[in-house]
């Protein structure tokens, strides 16, 4: 048993909290209606709503966001004149693509080697479940003595946009001297991690158009200009040969001077194939803690097998 009485609390409060994130992680709350019911999510949204209804938490609120979805609201207040932290941490998942390549029923809380599996136990419905066990540990060792919003967001992996757009239209309610996010990961097993800042993020939708109509290789190549070449040129303008990031206005050579990544580690953890080298110079941390990276999601290009036509392409670095 820990000398720290808070992680003592913690511990024995763990067989509760996996059996909250087991029901939790059985809704299927993907916010993509065409492919999962909305009843999963708003499923999830009650179960959230009813956690929070629990530990006391007042102003309890299903927020019909723009988009289509809910984001689920709580209040507790704290001692007369102290601050007030808001906890973020959203219940929707990515869809799990084909269920029959997972080891484990994604929608089914599993425990392998000491680790829980699932999708969403660690993002994020792990953070939501991580925000409640925190306050009631707080609560046995004295109590809390900020007060307390929460939001739990219904429809982050998607991007909509939706808590966004209600949180402009309504700024109050999410006012806090200190935002602490649930959507983030330990460095390491054993090792708790506070990530303070983030690499902003811009997604960017390229298209190509070089002619007004189908045409054949054959008699046309070698000056009709082909607009997935063209697109190829210019994602590959974005990164220097040994795969460094170089987008005007962009710094990238300044160094990460903390915790360091080995190399070894990260080719595991990213899974990277043998005899495949790393993109860029400098450090792991400096490459991916203090520089910027560009990444090519996707190209909409029709199969080899498709008669030849003009190429509308969509990358998105």
């Amino acid at each position: 048993m820990s000398s720290n009485p808070v992680a003592a609390t913690v511990a024995s409060l763990m067989p509760g909290a996996k059996a909250e994130l087991t029901e939790l992680v059985a809704f299927k709350s993907v916010a993509d209606f065409d492919q999962f019911p909305r009843s999963e999510s708003e499923g999830a949204a009650r179960w959230v709503a009813d956690a929070l209804r629990a530990e006391g938490f007042a102003d309890v609120a299903l927020l019909d966001t723009p988009d289509g979805t809910q984001s689920v609201y709580g209040h507790l207040p704290g001692p007369e004149g102290a601050k007030t932290v808001l906890l973020y941490a959203h219940y929707d998942v990515q869809p799990p693509l084909d269920e029959a390549a997972w080891t484990t029923p994604p929608f089914e809380l599993t425990e392998r080697d000491g680790r829980w599996y699932g999708r969403g136990a660690a993002d994020c419905k792990g953070g939501v479940i991580m925000h409640l066990l925190a306050l009631r540990a707080l609560k046995a060792n004295g109590g809390i003595p900020v007060h307390v919003k929460i939001i739990a967001e219904g429809s982050e992996e998607q991007g909509t946009g939706g808590l966004e757009r209600y949180a402009e239209e309504h700024p109050e309610l999410l006012e806090a001297d200190t935002i602490v996010i649930g959507d983030a990961g330990n460095f390491r097993v054993g090792l708790p991690t506070v990530t303070s800042t983030l690499r902003g993020m811009t997604l960017v939708r390229v298209r190509v158009d070089t002619l007004e109509g189908n045409l054949h290789s054959g008699s046309f190549g070698g000056a009709a200009p082909d607009a997935l070449a063209a697109l190829i040129r210019v994602l590959d303008s974005l990164r220097a040969k040994d795969g460094s990031t170089t987008v005007d206005g962009l710094a990238g050579d300044t160094a990460w001077d903390g915790l360091q990544y080995d190399e070894e580690q990260f080719r595991k953890d990213a899974r990277v194939l043998d005899g495949v080298g790393l993109i860029g110079s400098g450090t792991v941390a400096d490459r991916i803690w203090a520089r910027p990276a560009v990444t090519v999601l996707g190209i909409d290009c029709p199969p080899s097998s498709a008669p030849p036509r003009p190429c509308t392409r969509a990358p998105a670095p």
